[in-house]
């Protein structure tokens, strides 16, 4: 299964840098690209549990394909989203539960140098994405 053109483009810039400080600010870049949610979507629906700092999912579905945006308080985090909506968004619901971003993050080098705490939020966020796909596909 080949990945969205936004995601494949991310893992390219990433591999040109070795320094992980690069890859950071990569990352908050990436983040801080993200359009804004509006305080109304801000809410308890929305956020993702697991997550240390405050992350927020907004799904929304055409048929069986599923859209994301998202935000965080925390920089990082707020990339870590970024990523993950360049990879899961505008994609069928099986495509979508079939696709583990652990393991791509992992190949490209990500989860390495986050902590603990941002790891955990990683997957939450990914455990979150997949669940709602798999609950349009049942």
């Amino acid at each position: 299964m080949s990945h969205p053109a936004a995601f494949t483009d991310i893992a390219d810039n990433l591999s040109y840098l070795d320094d992980w400080e690069d890859r950071y600010k990569y990352i908050i870049e990436l983040g801080q690209a993200l359009p804004p949610l509006s305080d109304d979507e801000k809410n308890a629906a929305n956020k993702v549990n697991g997550c240390v700092s405050q992350v927020w999912l907004v799904t929304e579905r055409e048929g069986d394909t599923l859209t994301y945006r998202g935000e965080s308080d925390a920089m990082i985090v707020r990339g870590l989203a970024a990523i993950l909506i360049a990879l899961y968004s505008g994609r069928p619901a099986t495509e979508i539960s079939e696709t583990d971003a652990i393991a791509l993050f992992d190949e490209l080098g990500l989860r390495e140098h986050l902590s603990t705490q941002r790891s955990n939020g990683l997957v939450a966020m990914v455990n979150r994405i997949r669940a709602e796909a798999r609950a349009v596909t049942a």
